[in-house]
């Protein structure tokens, strides 16, 4: 019976078996989160996947990977201060965006607003914030993960502060 070469896919799924565990630990150190971990790592194997005829590697694999991956959490974390600070320094508590809502010229003006939005990011603002879903139910409805709605809802205030203090 002659030995059959595995392929390109083939391979590339051993990669991942084998060491995706082990880079949601390496992120998962970093970011201290599961979910935000495991979006790093599968963004790393997309980045991988994508250069895989172009990447050429001096030390193995994993080596190559941790790196990466340590990297990526790196800059995740670096961003996600950069978003805290940035709301933080527009001073305009979260409720008070939803206060404003019951007035009816300003919710004409904040519905403005959410038009400016990208599309899947006022949808996914709208279902938790506006219609009262949950974290969860508004990442299944979506298709992305929890931290996703998270991150996207963030953004969502941050833009809705940055704009509301136009109309002030």
């Amino acid at each position: 019976m002659k030995k059959v070469s595995p392929t390109r896919t083939e391979n590339f799924e051993l990669l991942f078996k084998e060491h995706y565990e082990l880079l949601c630990l390496v992120s998962f150190a970093i970011v201290k989160d599961k979910d935000a971990a495991k979006d790093i790592v599968q963004d790393f194997f997309i980045s991988y996947w994508q250069k895989r005829n172009t990447v050429s590697f001096r030390v193995s694999f994993r080596a190559y990977a941790v790196k990466a991956v340590k990297n990526l959490s790196l800059l995740a974390v670096k961003k996600a201060i950069k978003e805290r600070s940035m709301i933080n320094d527009l001073n305009i508590p979260e409720y008070e965006v939803q206060n404003l809502l019951s007035k009816e010229k300003e919710r004409k003006e904040i519905f403005e607003i959410l038009d400016k939005l990208p599309e899947k990011r006022r949808k996914i603002f709208i279902s938790s914030v506006l219609e009262g879903h949950s974290y969860g139910e508004v990442a299944l409805a979506s298709g992305v993960s929890i931290n996703t709605v998270k991150t996207q809802i963030k953004r969502s205030y941050a833009f809705l502060r940055m704009h509301l203090k136009e109309f002030n």
